[in-house]
């Protein structure tokens, strides 16, 4: 009921690309989120997908996360956390285009899960690096199988809890961070707060289910509050965050 209610505000309060004023969002806006091509690399993100979708086997899950609304076991099918727990084929495509789109060199994934965000930004730009981390062993195994198998190569998957993976990461920053991990306000304003020095003028960080319930809600209007942070795009289901000193602060809600 909360995110339905939050989405009518959401229709109410949102626009498209022609209600902004803003060049730098309104280039990202209809060259990236409006952008309808049919990339040849979207069949690879839907058969990876329908794979999982077909895919009986039973993994026991170690969950260092806020829970799951939908599973009430440990034991889950590979078919059903693709289903009710993986990312959709429309944010897939989505998270392609953004990596294609900004091209960064160095990305930062917080929640592997069943890898398919990770594919779609590796295929986004097959010459960037990305280190993404996952609580789960199994999960962590089963998804490095997978990926293999796909010809996914230029990722290293970390696995253990973030707190303590996070402060022994090398790089000193990252272009693109995607937090899709653990959904409570105290642990993504950790992850936030942790990660915050790791971004640069141009870096991008993108927040996964901001609307999932009134704690990530307050967590993302903490971080539109942040001094660092200057622009904000609520997607409804994804938060962006820029650091552009040359933007003014503003906030913008775009309905895709």
């Amino acid at each position: 009921m909360f995110q339905i209610i939050q989405y009518i505000k959401f229709l109410f309060k949102s626009t498209n690309q022609h209600g902004v004023h803003s060049p730098f969002v309104y280039d990202l806006a209809t060259k990236c989120f409006y952008d309808y091509t049919k990339y040849p690399d979207y069949l690879k993100l839907k058969n990876y997908r329908n794979s999982l979708l077909r895919n009986k086997s039973i993994i026991e899950i170690t969950d260092f996360g806020s829970g799951s609304r939908v599973f009430k076991s440990n034991e889950r099918q590979i078919s059903a956390i693709a289903k009710n727990s993986g990312t959709s084929l429309k944010r897939a495509q989505l998270l392609y285009r953004v990596v294609n789109y900004f091209k960064p060199e160095h990305t930062l994934e917080l929640g592997t899960s069943l890898g398919i965000a990770t594919q779609a930004m590796v295929l986004g730009d097959f010459d960037h690096s990305v280190i993404s981390l996952e609580g789960c062993p199994n999960i962590s195994k089963f998804t490095t199988q997978q990926l293999s198998e796909e010809n996914i190569y230029n990722i290293t998957i970390k696995t253990g809890e973030f707190e303590s993976i996070l402060p022994k990461l090398k790089k000193d920053t990252y272009d693109l961070i995607f937090f899709d991990g653990n959904h409570s306000k105290a642990a993504t304003l950790n992850y936030f707060n942790l990660l915050i020095n790791k971004a640069h003028n141009d870096s991008v960080f993108i927040f996964d289910d901001i609307h999932w319930s009134k704690e990530m809600l307050e967590a993302w209007e903490h971080i539109k509050s942040h001094p660092k942070v200057t622009v904000t795009i609520d997607t409804f289901f994804w938060g962006f965050v820029f650091f552009r000193k040359e933007q003014a602060k503003e906030n913008f809600k775009l309905r895709l």
